[in-house]
């Protein structure tokens, strides 16, 4: 009996997302699944694409977003995701998550980038992953748990100072009860002031609910600029010590004082692997993006403002500038702008590149999206890697590109029967023209869709096509570790 798809793209230059040689194919879905790859001349579908000249690979994954509100808001939210061919999203990270833990006031910065009180409303993770069964998300979202949440909630928002061990003892519990109900890791930003004061064994003690549980460990760390091989070493103890698996969020040496010490850190990295589980994601730019800290404005580093609370009106101008014209110091207009968001041009191009070519990195955007005026990796990165890095420069193959986006991240984060073109796995695919594909975002136009991209599906459902937009509204899933 011939086999009968509801789709079959025909004629693709398949990129698996093992980094194989691509090859040429047909891919047939049904459902949510592939159901077979190869030559399906004789199979019949319901719908069929000729993509003769055209890519498909497994959708990509963004191993690094803070979209955990963003998913809840519809399609035209994650439109900036979709464009780029991103079918699942990893949220969470840099021990900021929206759940679990409910907010009265305004959140303290970093925590205030996923929004105000209004959006602060989840007491549990349990209650999370039930508005995303209840209403899917636009995208397949996997959930990590965020320390600076946690904290904020057990020590009462007092979090300039460590946590006692009954406070340790409340978030490590709060941790298991999310690692039960589906969340899949922990994460922490050591670096911001909420969770800086967390000496490295109130760490372990509340990540110690990821030995049972088998989850992740992901973390932006305690220093990227000058005491960024201690920070390694913390990183990689922590997980040691809960026998946890580690991921280093959006890796880099920052400040000019640290630029080239990437062959350092890699080194490092690169012995430890020898021992214990340890990746990284990276994005594919010179310059990072968070919440505006005045302490820390350096004249050597230039900060583009991308929102802020009392001054709307400078999002997308120079720090510099601003402060010029209102007659202040850098330190001082920076304040003045408070509750605030920037962009940071604090690394070094050719660290960006020999970072983003091991082979242990992973790609992640680490967007914002709902700063007013967004570092252009929101809307830029996955095809930026695709076109510019992989084509343009041949930093690495397009193979190994598609496998830093999509293989590789489900592997890491325990993804099963993601990221991969194989018959069996979920119908999360991306048709694009690997000649033209390219980013379009720029730190003058961030908010611009990637060229090339051409239909994004996600579970079997297509949720992208180009120059029509967002297409489907619910496609998306709660992922988690070890799971679908």
């Amino acid at each position: 009996m011939a086999l009968r798809c509801d789709l079959i793209i025909r004629d693709a230059a398949v990129f698996d997302g093992t980094a194989a040689p691509r090859f040429n194919a047909d891919v047939g879905i049904a459902g949510d699944r592939i159901v077979a790859v190869g030559d399906l001349g004789s199979a019949a579908a319901d719908e069929e694409i000729i993509a003769s000249g055209k890519a498909v690979a497994p959708g990509f994954i963004d191993a690094h977003t803070h979209d955990d509100r963003a998913v809840l808001c519809g399609p035209e939210c994650m439109l900036c995701k979709m464009s780029q061919g991103v079918s699942t999203v990893v949220v969470g990270n840099c021990g900021i998550s929206l759940s679990p833990v409910r907010m009265a006031t305004r959140p303290v910065p970093p925590l205030d980038l996923l929004g105000d009180e209004a959006w602060w409303t989840f007491g549990s993770f349990g209650e999370y992953a039930d508005r995303l069964r209840r209403d899917p998300p636009p995208v397949n979202t996997y959930a990590l748990i965020g320390h600076m949440s946690l904290r904020v909630e057990a020590m009462s928002g007092d979090t300039r100072r460590a946590a006692t061990d009954k406070e340790a003892e409340h978030m490590r519990r709060r941790l298991a009860d999310a690692l039960a109900e589906g969340a899949s890791g922990f994460s922490t930003g050591l670096y911001y002031p909420p969770n800086m004061m967390a000496p490295t064994d109130e760490v372990i003690a509340v990540a110690d609910a990821l030995r049972e549980a088998g989850g992740i460990y992901v973390t932006h760390m305690r220093d990227e600029a000058s005491d960024v091989l201690a920070s390694i070493e913390e990183t990689l103890r922590i997980g040691r010590s809960v026998n946890a698996p580690v991921v280093i969020s959006h890796h880099k040496c920052s400040m000019p004082e640290n630029f080239g010490r990437s062959a350092q850190t890699l080194a490092a990295i690169d012995v430890a692997a020898g021992n214990q589980r340890v990746d990284f994601d990276v994005y594919p730019y010179p310059a990072g993006s968070t919440v505006l800290m005045p302490e820390r404005a350096r004249s050597d580093v230039p900060v583009q403002i991308t929102w802020s609370v009392p001054h709307p009106d400078c999002a997308g101008r120079m720090l510099h500038d601003i402060a010029k014209d209102w007659g202040l110091e850098l330190r001082d207009a920076a304040e003045r702008l408070l509750p605030a968001g920037g962009i940071f041009f604090q690394m070094d191009e050719q660290d960006v590149q020999r970072i983003m070519a091991h082979r242990l990195a992973m790609i992640g955007s680490d967007g914002l999206p709902h700063d007013a005026f967004p570092h252009p990796r929101l809307w830029g990165t996955f095809p930026r890697v695709l076109g510019h890095y992989a084509r343009d420069m041949g930093l690495f193959s397009m193979e190994e590109a598609v496998h830093k986006m999509t293989g590789h991240t489900a592997e890491v984060f325990g993804m099963i029967d993601r990221g991969v073109i194989r018959a069996g796995a979920y119908a999360d695919l991306v048709l694009f023209d690997p000649t033209t594909v390219r980013d379009s975002a720029t730190f003058a136009e961030p908010v611009k869709p990637a060229e090339g991209i051409l239909k994004t599906w996600i579970n079997g459902q297509l949720t992208y096509v180009a120059g029509r937009g967002a297409v489907a509204e619910r496609a998306g899933r709660l992922v988690t570790r070890n799971g679908g």
